[in-house]
C-alpha cells in the first residue's frame, strides 16, 4: 500500500493506493502556515479494519512534524485516533 500526499490551494489529501486503485482518502484544509484541519476520512468497505485510515493519518502526522504545523481533527475517525494514540499528540492543536 502506498500513501500519496497532495496539496492544492487551501486543500490537501492523503490517498491510499494499492496496485493503481484508490482504496482510501483523508482530506484536510490548510488553515494557515501552522495549522491544518482534517475534514474527512473514507476507506473502501472491503478495506475496513485493515489499517488504511491509520496509515493515511500517520502520513499526514509525519508531514505535520516536518513542516512544524499543528492539526485539528474535525473528522470523527481522526479525532478518535488522536484520543487513542498518545504518540501522535505532539501535532495536536491544543
Amino acid at each position: 500500500m502506498e500513501i500519496l500526499l497532495k496539496e492544492e490551494g487551501t486543500k490537501g489529501s492523503a490517498t491510499a493506493k494499492e496496485i493503481d486503485k484508490s482504496i482510501g482518502r483523508m482530506t484536510y484544509s490548510i488553515a494557515g502556515k501552522e495549522l491544518i484541519i482534517i475534514d474527512s476520512t473514507h476507506v473502501e468497505p472491503e478495506y475496513n479494519g485493515k489499517g488504511v485510515g491509520k496509515k493515511m493519518l500517520y502520513k499526514i502526522v509525519e508531514m505535520a512534524r516536518e513542516k512544524n504545523i499543528k492539526i485539528i481533527p474535525l473528522c470523527p475517525f481522526a479525532a478518535s485516533m488522536f484520543r487513542k494514540s498518545e504518540e501522535i499528540r505532539d501535532v495536536l492543536k491544543s
